[in-house]
């Protein structure tokens, strides 16, 4: 829902920063396996409390996850950067829940699995949608600069990254935090499925 308003005010931040390493020899799928790594580690500080600064690698990480985007259209946007973009984002997302989880697993281990739950839903939703887009040839007038049809909703990676800051800043509402976000993936999911039901008549 807030992806479109957030892109446009990051773009011309990112794209200098963007400029600068294609210039050094940087790649964008180099930026991307970067992000996730960095991603994975501050997954692994999370899962050990050290929640500001699994925090500040996460952004860290998020930041890469728009350079990557924005050295490519310095390039040329390749079907195997979007494809790595999109899937290890997923992984990374997840890592984060399932870190949380473990590092207070009494209180966590539930709400977190129904939000992976809700991340079913959502990924699936969004990526099936992608496929028969494709396959139909449609285009979206809201991201153009994708590499694959992007569906919106409730939920688009503007939203998850709020509510991982939230749950990083605030570790000991994770439940509750997770037990909204959840449901706000079902949401998604639902409007996901009316959409695809109604476009692919």
């Amino acid at each position: 829902m807030l992806d479109r308003f957030a892109l446009r005010w990051l773009e011309p931040l990112l794209t200098p920063m963007a400029r600068q390493l294609v210039r050094r020899g940087v790649t964008a799928d180099q930026i991307t396996l970067a992000g996730f790594a960095i991603g994975l580690l501050a997954a692994t500080l999370v899962a050990q409390q050290a929640y500001l600064a699994g925090l500040a690698l996460l952004l860290l990480s998020r930041l890469c996850d728009g350079l990557d985007g924005a050295a490519a259209r310095q390039t040329r946007c390749s079907d195997r950067g979007g494809f790595l973009d999109i899937t290890l984002d997923f992984i990374f997302y997840a890592a984060i829940v399932v870190a949380f989880a473990v590092a207070e697993p009494s209180a966590n281990a539930l709400p977190a699995a129904v939000l992976l739950a809700g991340f079913m839903g959502t990924g699936s939703s969004f990526l099936a949608f992608a496929v028969i887009a494709s396959k139909r040839h449609m285009a979206s007038t809201i991201y153009p600069g994708k590499s694959f049809y992007f569906l919106g909703g409730l939920t688009e990676g503007t939203e998850t990254l709020l509510f991982l800051i939230a749950m990083c800043l605030w570790p000991a509402q994770f439940a509750l935090l997770a037990w909204v976000f959840a449901g706000l993936c079902c949401m998604t999911t639902a409007m996901r499925l009316w959409c695809g039901f109604k476009a692919f008549a």
